[in-house]
């Protein structure tokens, strides 16, 4: 099992985000996940979205990102990136143009959110991207019919933010009734994974990864403490 360690890519610069990745690497973190910071992240938190948002500020030449990226992958080649990328990021790029980013870099794990619908989705796919299904903890039928749909991982919520399905009351019975429905791919879990012992629970739950958010991003101004946070999330593995 791996702990994923989330980068804001180009925050406060780019120069910046390329150094937390070395640091996050020399932690212990043997996957990260790096960001397109998009225009209209309408998903995500205040914290989050005023992080790409001060991206953007600084950088808004997307070409710019993928070299970042780029330039990640190849001083980090042990560590798998999973590239996080808005639609209407994808949009600006241009869908072609994203894809042929990522089949001529092998980064082939995309977080494509914010869809409008599945023709972009289905794109990345008949190209050959791994695209990944999120599975919220109340367990919508309609969601795993797109998990078992996908190609790529499976982003599981780690714990309930409100509802929850009494059919699979712990993460272990969710996870365990993904693979009863044939699905085999990686299960990666996150949202509510805040401490060491969450990490724990995912793999005891028979979980793949886990994604580590902002408990690591509120201490890049304390590298010592990062890394020594990061070590300890690790260990749980």
């Amino acid at each position: 099992m791996e702990i994923i360690c989330y980068l804001s890519n180009g925050y406060p610069t780019l120069e910046h985000s390329y150094e937390m990745a070395i640091e996050y690497a020399d932690a212990g973190c043997g996957m990260i996940e790096i960001d397109f910071p998009s225009r209209d992240p309408y998903l995500e938190g205040d914290y989050i979205a005023g992080r790409m948002a001060k991206a953007l500020e600084v950088c808004d030449d997307y070409d710019k990102y993928m070299d970042s990226i780029i330039a990640v992958q190849k001083r980090l080649p042990d560590v798998q990136l999973l590239v996080l990328a808005y639609e209407n990021t994808v949009e600006e790029i241009g869908a072609d143009k994203f894809i042929r980013f990522c089949l001529e870099n092998n980064l082939k794990d995309i977080l494509l959110v914010g869809l409008k619908d599945n023709v972009i989705k289905d794109r990345f796919m008949e190209a050959g991207l791994r695209v990944s299904c999120y599975v919220q903890y109340h367990m919508l039928s309609e969601e795993i019919e797109m998990a078992k749909k996908s190609n790529g991982f499976v982003y599981m919520q780690a714990k309930p933010t409100g509802n929850s399905n009494p059919q699979y009351p712990l993460l272990s019975d969710c996870i365990a009734h993904l693979r009863a429905c044939g699905i085999e791919r990686p299960i990666y879990c996150g949202v509510g994974v805040h401490a060491p012992e969450d990490v724990k629970m995912v793999k005891e739950a028979g979980g793949d990864a886990a994604f580590i958010g902002s408990t690591i991003l509120k201490l890049h101004e304390d590298i010592p403490a990062m890394k020594e946070m990061i070590g300890m999330f690790a260990a749980q593995c």
